[in-house]
């Protein structure tokens, strides 16, 4: 029952991983990490993401504007962005070595050590990317808050909110770390797989053929 299920959750875990990690590189390049409602002009909504700014207009649709500088941004966002290009690399990493470790992948069937670490090693990597992804995120939803009940900020000056980008930053990081924690679960399984018994059992037949014909006078 095992030697079905460990696929299944491979496959599983493969395709959590591959949700997480295109979430990931969409709020990656997402504008929305920072929300601003005017109340003096409640038809603008400002946003703020790791590479521009926007303004969102009920007529004129949206207008953004690349910063000008990396270093002229808030610490928050600079490491953000190096964090988050270091989830999307380690996420794809990850995605080819634990997709050539699959057991349905009838490559390298013989080799189901090699393929077990592939396996490990992808899990890992999954893991790290759900995490690059959550701290960033996390950090500047902190900083939003702190922001937000600052009382030395006046009452008149408008607050950031949560953009939408950090929400999907959360569940790329979650379906990262499931995914890996999906892949890394089956390695943990000891059974061995029907293809090597096969081939353990032919290998044991030949050697047995071998000495009845070396027996016989």
């Amino acid at each position: 029952m095992a030697s079905v299920y460990q696929p299944v959750m491979q496959l599983s875990g493969i395709l959590v991983s591959l949700l997480g990690w295109v979430l990931s590189c969409l709020t990656t390049y997402l504008p929305q990490w920072k929300n601003l409602n005017l109340e003096l002009n409640e038809l603008e909504i400002w946003t703020m993401g790791l590479w521009q700014a926007c303004v969102v207009q009920e007529e004129g649709g949206m207008q953004c504007k690349d910063f000008d500088s990396f270093l002229a941004l808030p610490p928050e966002l600079r490491i953000s962005r190096i964090l988050m290009f270091f989830s999307n690399g380690s996420g794809l990493l990850g995605l080819l070595l634990s997709g050539f470790g699959l057991d349905c992948l009838k490559i390298g069937e013989r080799q189901q050590e090699q393929k077990k670490r592939l396996l490990l090693f992808g899990g890992m990597l999954f893991w790290i990317s759900g995490i690059t992804a959550i701290v960033p995120v996390s950090w500047v939803a902190h900083s939003t808050v702190q922001e937000f009940w600052d009382e030395n900020i006046p009452d008149i000056v408008p607050r950031w909110d949560f953009g939408e980008a950090l929400f999907v930053g959360w569940l790329a990081g979650f379906c990262l770390i499931l995914g890996g924690s999906l892949l890394n679960c089956t390695i943990c399984s000891t059974e061995v797989h029907p293809s090597s018994v096969h081939y353990a059992v032919a290998e044991q037949q030949d050697q047995c053929q071998c000495l009845e014909t070396e027996t016989r006078p």
